[in-house]
């Protein structure tokens, strides 16, 4: 099993996509307990949702599930949210705050460092090396950072989560027009949107997001009703897809404007 896949293109957009993966080793399935195997909180389609929409992009998808370890934590293991519930390098917990592994099977901390060097780190390495190709072609490289998840999860969040959840950091990972372009996208789609609300970007966003050195990056987490069905078996909604599809390619393509426009070079 490859740990990740990288599909190159030639433009100046960079996709990332942590946590489509569905493998867990065979030698760890066997330490998840129910809630562990039912994988519930993947980024279900999200490969399938993305296809197409910027021929010219580059895709890094991992492949390993986030049980395994989670490619959009800080590999140090520190907090993106302080003080509020998240999930951690190797969840202990699901989603919805609920025990993921069978009591006793817990990863040690020696285990989770051969997990981070296994699969965290290659997966980075192949984003970096992504990024670093966009940017020696056209000067400039953008980092979109694809995700999903469930509408309703209080052990996450209050409430009903918008469709659109744009994630810049409070503005630190982009240029203003970047954040900008995306924003006005989700808002003028006629779907629920949010700009730096409960997601503000992970770790991913926040360590790739270096502006002032051409590199940009945003997270776009995407509420689960919006293309798919939110309960086992995780049905992909094309009816749904097909109209959120054309705001992603929306921003996306005027994402990869921007950047050839020469708008964002430094001067």
């Amino acid at each position: 099993m490859q740990v990740f896949d990288v599909i190159s293109g030639d433009g100046p957009i960079v996709m990332g996509q942590p946590h489509g993966g569905t493998h867990v080793p065979p030698e760890i399935a066997v330490r998840l307990n129910q809630n562990g195997a039912a994988l519930s909180d993947t980024d279900w389609h999200i490969t399938r949702l993305y296809e197409g929409l910027l021929p010219s992009a580059s895709v890094v998808k991992s492949n390993v599930h986030r049980y395994v370890i989670d490619a959009n934590r800080d590999p140090d293991g520190l907090s993106l949210y302080p003080g509020q519930n998240t999930t951690t390098l190797v969840p202990l917990t699901d989603f919805d705050g609920r025990p993921i592994w069978k009591h006793g099977q817990e990863p040690s901390e020696d285990e989770i460092e051969t997990r981070r060097m296994t699969y965290h780190a290659p997966y980075h390495k192949a984003l970096s090396d992504a990024l670093n190709t966009a940017k020696a072609r056209h000067g400039v490289a953008i980092l979109f950072d694809c995700h999903s998840i469930r509408s309703n999860i209080p052990f996450l969040f209050d409430g009903e989560l918008p469709v659109f959840n744009t994630g810049t950091n409070s503005g630190e990972t982009c240029a203003p027009q970047i954040e900008a372009a995306v924003n006005d996208a989700a808002q003028s789609s006629g779907m629920s949107s949010v700009l730096n609300g409960r997601f503000k970007g992970g770790w991913t966003t926040r360590h790739y997001g270096r502006p002032d050195a051409g590199t940009h990056a945003i997270q776009m987490e995407l509420a689960q009703r919006a293309y798919m069905h939110e309960a086992a078996p995780w049905a992909y909604a094309k009816d749904r897809a097909d109209q959120v599809r054309p705001v992603l390619q929306h921003m996306l393509e005027t994402l990869n404007d921007l950047a050839l426009s020469g708008a964002l070079a430094k001067e």
